[in-house]
């Protein structure tokens, strides 16, 4: 599926203003958590990454406990 930037803009300012409900082209939709939005921004933003051939930036957290 091919995406628009007025839907990728669509979603950051749902996010931005903690709304689930996301209005672009005449189209309602409305997620049932934040972060089912912001999955969606993620496909989002990778889908326009690849097609425009940019490289998508990666962010890697890693996390450690160590036990004494």
């Amino acid at each position: 599926m091919s995406y628009t930037e007025a839907q990728r803009d669509a979603l950051r300012a749902a996010i931005a203003s903690g709304i689930l409900r996301v209005s672009y082209d005449g189209k309602n939709v409305e997620y049932r958590s934040m972060a089912e939005l912001k999955s969606a921004l993620n496909e989002v933003e990778s889908t326009l990454a690849r097609d425009s051939g940019k490289p998508q930036n990666r962010r890697v957290k890693i996390y450690a406990e160590k036990d004494l």
